[in-house]
């Protein structure tokens, strides 16, 4: 939590101890066995299945598919794995109803798509449930490499090279491996510490080495680097939050989302986090949706979320829209914040509504205003790197890269949140990480 002083309607425990239980339960719980072989039993196994080009890690779907219809969930297990070794992670938090999903070919058919998300899900804690990790190194080959960050992005890359020979070495910022996937998932979509044991299986490859609290421009430099690894590996996310420019008579009222979600991911009793009565979430992300639900779960009385275009062009899927409503959430379209005041202990936010302009595409504001009253106000409006960027040529404040993960630094790769290729997915993090650590392979052993 940040250090803004409390409003009055921000309190803690306002909920029983039941309540908070059941509230942040697994949200999507996994399949039973007798579940798994019905549903898998749907899937045509198309040849050149659209969903395998749908998703960014190319996970042969049909094939992991038709072995849990046959009861080799190992099998099927070792098939995602081999392409996404986050691929429980991903089972749990990855936008399958805009991927795979999406191009399945029941959804054309019947709008009702195989549960792909799911069934990966069954395979993969099929196998982590009983703690075996189906990969073994080659012969270490003597050379070592640098990951800077241990997010998804640099656990694929890690893991990979691992498998390949080298010796891996990372460098992590915070006192938790996992990135994101510790630090910015809401806490019902991936429970009883899921992401710290996904972490601790994936190393049981071997060859990895965590250094924490250790950060980039801070504890070491690329430069430095440079002169003992043979590659180095950029996966360090997003660092930093976009700030929201609005007057205001209150100080420092508007809270960041990300330390929200981070500050909830890392408690044990859900009672200890103070939540206001009426809550405002700003942005149209799947962080502002994450941030929103989470608060109406701790026990918010009132929760709205405020975006500045219509609902199509929220960043958010259509299916974690339809979750926050169907919690309680409203959703406020079209609209900009202009001022807050507050007085005895609430804020009213002046708002502005909005329109898009036809010829130019950019958004009016326009004179039609109105406000609402908040006890907590949580800031959603994107995260920016900022690293090093005068290091590395960049494209709209993120790292340049080829389509290698290559960067415009000579032994330096890069991928995740932090590049200026694909979209801010788990899964695309995944594939980066998985690519880079071959290009580096390929690089090293063309020399």
């Amino acid at each position: 939590m940040s250090n803004t002083k409390l409003s009055p309607g921000i309190v803690s425990s306002r909920l029983s101890k039941e309540e908070y239980s059941n509230n942040f339960s697994d949200a999507y719980p996994g399949f039973t066995d007798y579940e798994a072989k019905v549903e898998a039993d749907r899937c045509y196994f198309c040849y050149d299945a659209p969903c395998i080009s749908a998703c960014p890690t190319e996970i042969n779907i049909p094939l992991f598919i038709r072995q849990i219809s046959t009861e080799m969930e190992e099998e099927a297990a070792k098939t995602i794995f081999d392409q996404n070794i986050l691929g429980g992670m991903c089972a749990r938090v990855c936008p399958t109803e805009t991927l795979c999903e999406e191009a399945c070919v029941r959804e054309a058919a019947e709008g009702k798509p195989v549960k792909i998300g799911r069934l990966q899900r069954y395979a993969t804690d099929s196998i982590m449930s009983q703690n075996i990790h189906p990969y073994i190194r080659n012969e270490n080959n003597g050379k070592k490499i640098a990951v800077i960050g241990s997010g998804p992005a640099g656990l694929a890359c890690s893991h990979r090279l691992s498998m390949l020979g080298y010796d891996v070495e990372i460098f992590e910022s915070k006192s938790k491996a996992g990135g994101l996937n510790e630090y910015g998932i809401a806490t019902y979509k991936s429970v009883d510490n899921f992401a710290a044991k996904e972490v601790d299986w994936l190393l049981k490859i071997g060859g990895i080495k965590i250094n924490h609290n250790k950060t980039l421009g801070v504890d070491f430099s690329i430069d430095e680097l440079r002169k003992s690894y043979d590659a180095i590996f950029i996966g360090c996310g997003l660092q930093d939050t976009n700030k929201i420019s609005i007057d205001s008579n209150t100080g420092q009222s508007i809270e960041d989302a990300v330390d929200f979600i981070a500050d909830l991911r890392q408690i044990n009793d859900f009672s200890s986090l103070p939540i206001g009565r009426n809550v405002v979430v700003i942005g149209g992300g799947m962080t502002a949706i994450d941030a929103a639900v989470q608060s109406q779960l701790l026990g918010a009385e009132k929760v709205t979320i405020i975006y500045r275009r219509n609902l199509e062009n929220m960043s958010a899927s259509k299916k974690e829209q339809n979750n926050a409503t169907s919690k309680g959430v409203k959703i406020i379209t079209n609209a900009i914040p202009t001022s807050i005041n507050k007085q005895n202990g609430v804020h009213k936010l002046s708002l502005s509504y909005t329109e898009v302009e036809k010829q130019s595409g950019k958004l009016k504001e326009l004179d039609q205003k109105f406000s609402i009253e908040a006890d907590q106000i949580f800031c959603a409006i994107g995260q920016k790197f900022n690293n090093l960027l005068d290091v590395f040529k960049s494209n709209k404040g993120k790292i340049m890269i080829d389509e290698s993960c290559k960067t415009s630094v000579e032994n330096v790769w890069a991928g995740g949140d932090c590049v200026d290729q694909g979209e801010d997915l788990t899964v695309t993090a995944v594939a980066q990480g998985r690519d880079a650590a071959e290009a580096i392979h390929k690089s090293i052993i063309s020399k």
